[in-house]
Formats: C-alpha cells, sequence, structure tokens
C-alpha cells in the first residue's frame, strides 16, 4: 500500500490539483438536504459516490452486514481492517477505467453520484472522545518563548513525552460551522480582579486529528510498534482557542474552557492507505525517548502539506497567513497513541486526537495567530489592507491540506469556520 500505481485511472474526470483522485478515497457522511438521511460516501474528483447504493445494488459486500446505510462511520471502522481493504480495492475497480460495472451503466451513476457542491456534510463519525496534543517542538518553543524564559522555552517533561490533554468531544464540529465567539473570565490587569467579558484574542491552532480504528481493553495499553494498526485516517482540525481566557484559567490543571466551546473538523477522513506513500520520518528526538516511546519505524510520519487562510467579511479575497508541514511534528501519531494508553486508558473506535498546533522553523510556518502576529506585538496586513493580531467577528478561517507526489495528489479538501459574535448575557435578571 506504500506504493503509487500511477496507471490507476478514473473514468470520472478529476482536476489534476483535485484532493480527491482515485488514489485517495476519503469517507465522508453526506446527506441530499440539510435534515435529510445521511449516509456515508467517499470523494472522488468533485463528485460523492453513494456507498449504500453499492451496498444495496451488490457490488460492495462485507462480512458482518451492512456498514454504509448509517449516519456515521462507527460501525464500518469498527468492522475491523479486512472490511478497510477490501472496500478500498472494490471502490477503486469500480471507480476505474478498466471497469465497466459503474462506467457503462448510467442509470447506476445517476443513483449512486452525486455533486459534492449540491450535497451537505456531516460529521463523519459519532466522537466518544477528544484528546489535544502538543507536539510541534517549534510552536511549544514560540509559546514558551513568549510567556516565560527564552533561554527554558521548553519545561523539562516536553521532550520526554508526548504531553497533552483530555478536551470535549461535544463541541467537536464539522466545517462549515458557525462559531460563536466564546465569553468568560479575562484578567485584563494583573493588579485588578478578573472580568466576565465575550474572548479579545480569539485564535486559530492548524492541527491534524487522527481517527481511533481499534480500540484497547482497559488497563491494556497500545504498544508502540502496534498503534499504526490502531488508527483509520485523519482529518484536518482547527482547534479553536480564547488565548486571553487560557491565559488566566491555565494554572494549574492546563486548558480548560478556553478550548471547549469549538474543534473543528474536515469532512472526509483520508485514510492511512491512502497515506502510506507519503511517509517520512520525524525530525531527530533527543534525548532518545524511554523504550516504550521507541519506535522500529524509521518513516513515522507523513509530509503534509498544509496551509491556513483568512478571509474577512467584507474582503474579496482571501490572505494565506501560514504555509507549513505535517513533517515537522516531533513526536508521532504512534507516540501518542501508546503515551495516551500506557497507563491503562481506554480508547474508542471513532476517538479524535489532535496533532496540536503545527508550526514550521519559519514566521511564515507558523500555525497559530498567537505566533504569527507574536501575541499582538507584530499585526498582519491582509489583502485589502485591514490588520489582524487575533480572529475578529465575521472572519472566516480556511484550512487546507494535501500529499503530493511523482503527479499524485491526495488531499484532505478544507476545513471552514466563520465566527459570530458572542452572545450577550444579563446577569442582573
Amino acid at each position: 500500500m506504500s506504493t503509487i500505481d500511477k496507471n490507476l485511472t478514473s473514468f470520472i474526470d478529476i482536476a489534476a490539483d483535485s484532493d480527491f483522485s482515485i488514489h485517495n478515497l476519503p469517507y465522508g457522511i453526506f446527506s441530499e438536504a440539510a435534515d435529510g438521511k445521511r449516509r456515508a460516501g467517499v470523494a472522488i474528483g468533485e463528485q460523492v459516490l453513494d456507498l449504500s447504493v453499492l451496498e444495496t445494488e451488490g457490488l460492495l459486500s462485507l462480512d458482518g452486514g451492512s456498514y454504509f446505510d448509517q449516519p456515521t462511520l462507527n460501525a464500518f471502522i469498527d468492522s475491523g481492517r479486512n472490511n478497510w481493504t477490501k472496500t478500498r480495492t472494490t471502490i477503486q475497480a469500480l471507480l476505474s477505467n478498466a471497469s465497466e460495472t459503474l462506467r457503462d451503466n448510467t442509470e447506476l451513476q445517476k443513483k449512486a453520484l452525486f455533486k459534492q457542491a449540491d450535497v451537505t456534510m456531516h460529521l463523519p463519525v459519532q466522537v466518544p472522545g477528544f484528546t489535544d496534543f502538543y507536539s510541534s517542538k517549534e510552536h511549544a518553543t514560540n509559546v514558551g518563548t513568549m510567556f516565560r524564559d527564552p533561554n527554558n522555552a521548553l519545561l523539562p517533561n516536553w521532550t520526554e513525552m508526548p504531553v497533552g490533554y483530555n478536551g470535549r468531544a461535544s463541541t467537536v464540529i464539522v466545517s462549515g460551522t458557525d462559531v460563536i465567539r466564546p465569553s468568560g473570565q479575562l484578567k485584563p490587569n494583573a493588579d485588578d480582579r478578573p472580568i466576565f467579558s465575550p474572548c479579545k484574542r480569539l485564535d486559530f491552532e492548524l492541527e491534524t486529528a487522527f481517527v481511533v480504528g481499534k480500540g484497547n481493553n482497559i488497563g491494556q495499553p497500545i504498544a508502540v510498534d502496534e498503534a499504526a494498526d490502531h488508527i483509520f485516517g485523519m482529518v484536518l482540525l482547527n482547534d479553536w482557542s480564547a488565548r486571553d481566557i487560557q491565559k488566566w484559567e491555565y494554572v494549574p490543571l492546563g486548558p480548560f474552557n478556553a478550548k471547549t466551546f469549538a474543534s473543528e473538523v474536515s469532512p472526509w477522513i483520508v485514510t492511512m492507505d491512502a497515506l502510506a506513500p507519503f511517509k517520512t520520518s520525524c525530525p531527530t528526538q533527543e534525548p532518545k525517548p524511554l523504550a516504550y516511546l521507541n519506535e522500529k519505524a524509521a518513516d513515522s510520519s507523513f509530509d503534509i502539506t498544509l496551509s491556513v487562510e483568512l478571509l474577512p467579511e467584507n474582503a474579496n479575497e482571501a490572505t494565506v497567513v501560514c504555509e507549513t508541514n505535517f513533517k515537522y511534528m516531533y513526536w508521532s501519531m504512534a507516540q501518542q497513541l501508546t503515551h495516551h494508553t500506557i497507563t491503562g486508558c481506554k480508547v474508542e473506535v471513532g476517538d479524535m486526537m489532535g496533532s496540536g498546533t503545527i508550526s514550521g522553523p519559519t514566521p511564515d510556518s507558523y500555525g497559530s495567530m498567537l505566533e504569527i502576529a507574536w501575541n499582538a506585538t507584530k499585526p498582519v496586513t491582509l489583502k485589502g489592507g485591514e490588520i489582524r493580531s487575533f480572529i475578529e467577528d465575521g472572519d472566516t478561517v480556511i484550512m487546507k491540506g494535501y500529499s503530493e507526489k511523482d503527479g499524485i495528489r491526495v488531499g484532505f479538501g478544507e476545513v471552514r469556520g466563520k465566527v459570530l459574535p458572542a452572545l450577550t448575557f444579563d446577569f442582573d435578571k
């Protein structure tokens, strides 16, 4: 699965720069109307292939029953790797130029293929748990430099383990969902008591997340060299953050309300099989990790190009404010999953694990406005002349990601979210 078959082409017209080639086939949940029946599909070019139709027509028969006429992908993912492989192989064959089954059956195409522009996408999985890591050395160093001692930017435990926290699965939302500016306790003046106010330093965090494809039993850790077998695929993640709420609340127990209001993900899950040709090595880890985190695999990361665009409400064009790559991540997904379970923590199918902000080594590759505008000391000028240090009401944040090799592209599409004004409160009632 780690090589690209360049001879594999589809009868469907697919642009060369499309994220959704026949080499990708990411899974999602869609409906024809916003409140319509949800079922599973894969993206191919600008279209969605309805997998429930393939099941009904007897073209996609899997072990254990039917999985795609359902409102989430959890049952399919839980059915196991044999079914993952069989489904991917079957769909690639049906969509290929070499197969007449779908290519020459216009009636079946009418039933099974929909324009992506005409459907509504939904959260692809029911998310039992959400965890967010802090695994970019560049990001952690930047934040430590800003708020602590530049000479000791990283805390002593950072290079010893993948640091993370348990977030809120209940506020994992799908791309296109508006985000209401959160309100909470802020402390603008160190000498005064805190105030209750809308967040004034709303930020994005450019991340990916992996979806757990195989759980474990409580008390039974997942070994680092077996962790890849427990990961189904990846999505893009905008882990929205309220920096001023965070600054006041994070001591002594870390992120809480600053991170609970919205974690926005792309609707398509790109499988690890699709990403396999783009494997690469992690940065050198020094000191060498403890034995339980020491991977045998030399290529446990992925070459994924990532970007962030900012579009003000009345602007005609978005501004690219970040261009970076997943390969900069210090800790791998396997190490994250193993560390998460090392004490016996149980993870479940559909759990999402955020990478943490993905920042590169240069200012144009920083993965948050906190870093890009360096805590509001270096504001950014957007196309059209507007200035930003953090995200304002009406702004839309757009994140994109793809891998490309030998002319073959495997992408995630985008995660897009618009910020709405904070709610008003009358506490005197």
